[in-house]
């Protein structure tokens, strides 16, 4: 599934839209600033599946700090039958460059 900019992040955000959404970035980094994701970092994903089991046919947003360890995330989820992943274009620094 085609990834995801800043803009229409913001965008569904703003207008409440249906999906899941989830950090792969530390707990450190999560508490230093946070999107409102639900987080499950990286190295922890495949082990959490089952939390997102109910998303598995669902839109699912993943970001980090620039977008290459959500891309990592899309990869793995799509390998275990995920079928609409997308990956926040530039993650975190993008939206603190273009939103905040």
């Amino acid at each position: 599934m085609k990834d995801i900019t800043v803009q229409e992040l913001k965008q569904k955000m703003d207008n409440n839209e249906d999906f899941t959404f989830i950090d792969v970035r530390e707990p450190v980094e999560y508490q230093q600033f946070n999107l409102g994701a639900k987080l499950i970092p990286l190295g922890q994903l495949l082990q959490n599946l089952d939390e997102l089991e109910s998303s598995k046919d669902k839109e699912l947003v993943v970001h980090c700090r620039s977008g290459k360890r959500s891309a990592t995330a899309k990869s793995m989820l799509e390998e275990k039958g995920y079928t609409q992943v997308r990956n926040l274009i530039g993650g975190v620094l993008e939206w603190i460059a273009v939103i905040k």
